[in-house]
């Protein structure tokens, strides 16, 4: 399964995580099978808040899972309905999360799957759905 890190740079599994997965600079692609990864960068580094997404990425790479430290709640809903995973790393534990430090909290079962009940809604948008 492949799965998608924001991160700061290009250094690899010993590059340090980005805090916001929206404006991260790059995109660290993982596949947890092969161990291989590759980095990519984010075109939409430069969006309007909230209004558009690297999700178009994460699509054409066939992405499972997202692990990152924050997500906004809009593409959060986009990636799940992509059927995209989102694991959120507890961020107060850990000064800063190398690649490879989230890619072992995420095979020990350490992350916390996000849902969209659990996302940022500081905006006062509380949607019910009735599914």
């Amino acid at each position: 399964m492949k799965i998608c890190i924001p991160v700061e740079g290009l250094q690899g599994l010993a590059e340090r995580l980005y805090g916001h997965f929206g404006s991260s600079p790059y995109f660290l692609i993982y596949d947890t099978e092969t161990k291989e990864f590759k980095t990519i960068e984010n075109r939409n580094e430069h969006h309007i808040h909230g209004a558009c997404q690297p999700t178009g990425l994460l699509q054409d790479e066939n992405i499972s899972a997202v692990l990152t430290t924050g997500m906004g709640r809009n593409a959060l809903l986009k990636l799940n309905a992509l059927g995209i995973k989102i694991y959120l790393l507890k961020n107060d534990e850990y000064e800063t999360i190398t690649v490879e430090k989230a890619i072992n909290l995420f095979n020990e079962g350490k992350c916390i799957e996000l849902t969209s009940d659990f996302a940022c809604n500081g905006h006062g948008e509380h949607h019910h759905h009735g599914h």
